[in-house]
């Protein structure tokens, strides 16, 4: 016998079940963020944790958001964007070059003196990422931002000044086209992540490294090198990094979630990373000062641009066999730092 409910009945039906979901949408996800630095560095310390932080304030409180440094989930720092695709990590925050050649349209903003403005950069870095890297060679994951640090330069035992003073020495370098660089330049390359610097110094293993200046003090460089290169204009080189996300946790969020993610992505965040890696090079540096150091200053960079020019033409070639066209994608990005993107100022 069928009873018709009562008006009473299916208010409190809707009620129960509108209560339900509203209790699944309130309820709390959280997300780790895995990286090779210690929490005291400035990328975590001054970018990282106010993207991680910004992002929960932005979700009202139902993302939470746990930090992992300095590898504590397991593994090396090149295994970071596999752990983020295998969802070993939510989130990771990793150097491109880590994996040599995997993600090839980054390297363009890594050519030797390519780069002079880190915040025009990383916005060149983020708007050529949208028009073709997103669906080739970060299709697998969700890309938060796209940056790049300040002018790479040398932190070495004995005095760097020309390619002639490179003879010899084992430098570190950061990825494929700085090692492609250095050994253009007379040195022997040794590839290893940023953590594995200082024990490299300390025990000889390296007779010197390529970083920016604001990785040093977190790494104690000042106290291991005597010698620090730097080049007026252009810089030697830079490196690039990204924010990725798992592609499948990022949708599984609710909207509102997405939308907190979304909102302290993109154009603003890269800009913003990009320059405030940058501007923590000079309390680096003075630093390097205070300690008793010696800078010496690359005023005239003919010889050197001579002798690394030809990595141009290499990697027009390298692009070529991917179905890139190189030389374009060199072309736009010059373009883009020098015009649309150049006095690119950014905010979190």
């Amino acid at each position: 016998m069928f009873i018709k409910p009562s008006l009473g009945a299916l208010l409190t039906g809707a009620l129960l079940t509108a209560g339900s979901v509203s209790a699944a949408h309130a309820q709390e996800v959280t997300l780790n963020l895995h990286q090779f630095l210690p929490a005291q560095a400035n990328v975590p310390k001054l970018i990282l944790d106010v993207w991680a932080d910004k992002v929960e304030e932005a979700s009202g409180g139902e993302i939470k958001i746990d930090r992992y440094p300095s590898m504590q989930l397991g593994g090396a720092p090149p295994e970071l964007m596999d752990q983020v695709i295998d969802g070993v990590a939510d989130i990771v925050w990793t150097v491109s070059g880590y994996t040599p050649g995997r993600f090839p349209g980054t390297e363009v903003f890594e050519l030797p003196f390519m780069m002079e403005d880190a915040r025009a950069a990383s916005c060149a870095y983020w708007t050529m990422f949208e028009e073709h890297m997103e669906s080739e060679d970060f299709k697998d994951v969700k890309i938060v931002g796209t940056w790049v640090h300040g002018p790479g330069i040398f932190h070495t035992s004995d005095p760097v000044q020309t390619p002639d003073d490179l003879q010899g020495m084992k430098i570190r370098g950061g990825g494929r086209m700085v090692n492609e660089l250095l050994s253009l330049s007379g040195a022997e390359p040794v590839g290893m992540p940023v953590p594995a610097i200082p024990e490299a110094l300390s025990k000889g293993v390296i007779d010197g490294t390529t970083i920016p200046w604001e990785v040093t003090t977190a790494l104690k460089i000042p106290e291991l090198v005597e010698y620090h290169t730097e080049f007026e204009g252009a810089a030697l080189y830079t490196l690039t990094f990204v924010l990725a996300m798992n592609k499948d946790v990022y949708e599984g969020l609710s909207d509102e979630m997405k939308a907190a993610i979304d909102d302290n992505s993109g154009m603003n965040f890269s800009v913003f990373a990009g320059g405030t890696m940058a501007d923590a090079d000079a309390p680096a540096r003075e630093a390097a000062i205070d300690n008793g150091n010696e800078i010496l200053t690359v005023s005239d960079t003919a010889a050197w641009q001579e002798a690394v020019n030809p990595i141009y033409e290499t990697w027009v070639a390298q692009m070529a066999e991917k179905g890139i066209d190189g030389q374009a994608r060199i072309d736009q990005a010059r373009e883009l730092m020098s015009g649309t993107c150049m006095g690119a100022t950014a905010e979190m």
